[in-house]
């Protein structure tokens, strides 16, 4: 019911817009049948809410003919036996109706003021969005005008991923079902109908009540806002796939569903061995703003090299770069994580971000396999870059040797490591702090070269006797043999556990 109107014409319809509730005293309902059916008919078509017809003096019963076509045509007929004062019960519709409004704007204002807030916060596109998802209880999606995915946030029937509703539902070449709220955002550039994206909600799990059309329409206005940033529609694309690759890796997407989500985002690598990359930027690295966007079309131009298929995504929060490649056969691995690793350092520099002196970004490659080993050995990769960060450069790590490090990472709070180190290298550590030269740096490179003391002696720009020195200095120091296997073990782990426990 869209507003109250008393009225005694025959031809009240022409003076109403529909969704009105109608009040008469039948004046104008004519005495004749064929009369009464018409007044009836046209408020019908006309579309107003229901009929209230108060008895009296014109007439004590509703008119059969009346009833009839009433009941005919589907409108709500109500009599009334006694005088009702109309003016109260427009008073009171009117103000149940005007308060009904004001209470739907007062719920979309909030979600409205919640988006703003978030972006004030630091956040983007992906938490407007998440908080519309939540608002609507349904999965909204962010696309651009000629149909393609940008972004999905949400969840679907019993926690569906978002793609899979995609999937099925609002892929390419596909119309929205019956309920969706589709609200454009503006601001494109020429060409584009002044449209820069569309904002979806599919009714999945619900269906969507006026409210959420209004609450998706002020959020596409913030929306408008962000994306008149450079290339925000780049970054969203690659923040999805990263948001897939992550939620692939800890298990939040099963290998079986994975197949059909990665091709809703363009990955189309067949029954190929996939391989995984992770790409980690220090925190000297990592892009703000609109950063990640251009380091996103610059890493994706350098790929297009290799010669397979790649899904490339971004994390900023954790400032990685996951992505998947289709190989030909595993025995390809090596001479494609090559590639990849030299096309990922490239796309660092052709972005801008490598400064000088900083450390370079960290490229871990897993086991190749298919959706299950892509998985955990996304996981693994993302963990051993993480652990990586300060062992000497390399163009890329194979996450199967880095293992240790990993381990000793994962252990960088447990006071006991701190205490093996300490008792392990402790007495070089404060002989470094005050004399010189250090012996640390020599200890590190002796057992790097397996004790190897010529190939030792060479890479540190010695001569033999000075070395001979220096590790008998160490000897004493530590009161231990550098010859016994059980003390370069325990050496060997605290050098590489040292750089965790600060």
């Amino acid at each position: 019911m869209r507003w109250v109107h008393a009225g005694e014409v025959p031809n009240i319809a022409s003076l109403l817009k529909g969704g009105e509730l109608l009040l008469t005293t039948g004046v104008g309902l004519g005495a004749r049948p064929a009369d009464q059916r018409a007044f009836v008919r046209t408020l019908a078509d006309r579309g107003i809410a229901a009929l209230v017809v108060e008895l009296g003096p014109r007439f004590t019963r509703l008119p059969a003919a009346l009833v009839d076509t009433a009941r005919a045509a589907g409108l709500p007929l109500v009599q009334l036996h006694r005088e009702v004062p109309f003016v109260t019960v427009t008073e009171e519709i009117h103000t149940e109706i005007v308060n009904g409004h004001y209470a739907l704007l007062q719920r979309a204002e909030e979600v409205h003021r919640r988006c703003t807030q978030a972006l004030l916060g630091g956040g983007g596109v992906p938490q407007v969005l998440g908080i519309l998802a939540d608002f609507a209880g349904n999965p909204v999606f962010l696309e651009t005008p000629d149909g393609r995915l940008l972004y999905a946030a949400g969840a679907g029937p019993e926690g569906a991923d978002p793609l899979q509703v995609w999937e099925g539902l609002r892929g390419p070449q596909k119309d929205a079902p019956a309920g969706s709220v589709l609200v454009e955002v503006p601001g494109g550039g020429p060409g584009t109908g002044s449209v820069r994206a569309r904002l979806v909600v599919l009714p999945v799990c619900s269906p969507p009540a006026p409210v959420h059309r209004m609450a998706a329409e002020r959020a596409a206005g913030i929306l408008a806002v962000v994306l008149m940033q450079a290339r925000q529609e780049e970054e969203l694309a690659a923040r999805g796939r990263g948001d897939f690759l992550t939620d692939l890796a800890e298990g939040r997407i099963s290998p079986e569903d994975a197949p059909a989500q990665a091709r809703v985002l363009g990955f189309k690598p067949g029954s190929s061995p996939l391989l995984p990359v992770v790409m980690r930027l220090g925190d000297s690295l990592s892009p703000a703003g609109g950063g990640w966007a251009v380091l996103a079309r610059a890493v994706a131009e350098e790929l297009a090299s290799v010669g397979v298929p790649v899904l490339l995504g971004v994390r900023p929060v954790e400032g990685r770069v996951p992505l998947l490649l289709g190989l030909r056969a595993e025995s390809e691995r090596q001479a494609v994580a090559d590639r990849v690793a030299a096309a990922l350092r490239a796309g660092v520099e052709r972005a801008g971000m490598r400064q000088p002196g900083a450390q370079p970004p960290v490229v871990v490659v897993g086991v190749a396999g298919g959706w299950a080993a892509a998985a955990s050995g996304l996981r693994h990769a993302a963990q051993t870059a993480t652990a990586a960060q300060g062992l000497t450069d390399r163009p890329w790590y194979d996450a199967r040797r880095l293992d240790i490090d990993l381990l000793l990472w994962r252990l960088r709070d447990h006071p006991d490591l701190a205490a093996f180190v300490d008792r392990a290298i402790g007495p070089l550590r404060d002989h470094d702090n005050r004399s010189r030269p250090p012996l640390l740096p020599t200890l590190e490179t002796y057992l790097a070269h397996a004790g190897r003391k010529a190939e030792t002696a060479r890479e540190l720009h010695l001569n033999r006797q000075t070395l001979y020195n220096r590790l008998a200095r160490i000897g004493e120091l530590l009161g231990t043999d550098l010859d016994d296997p059980q003390t370069v073990l325990a050496l060997s782990l605290a050098l590489r556990a040292r750089r965790h426990v600060g």
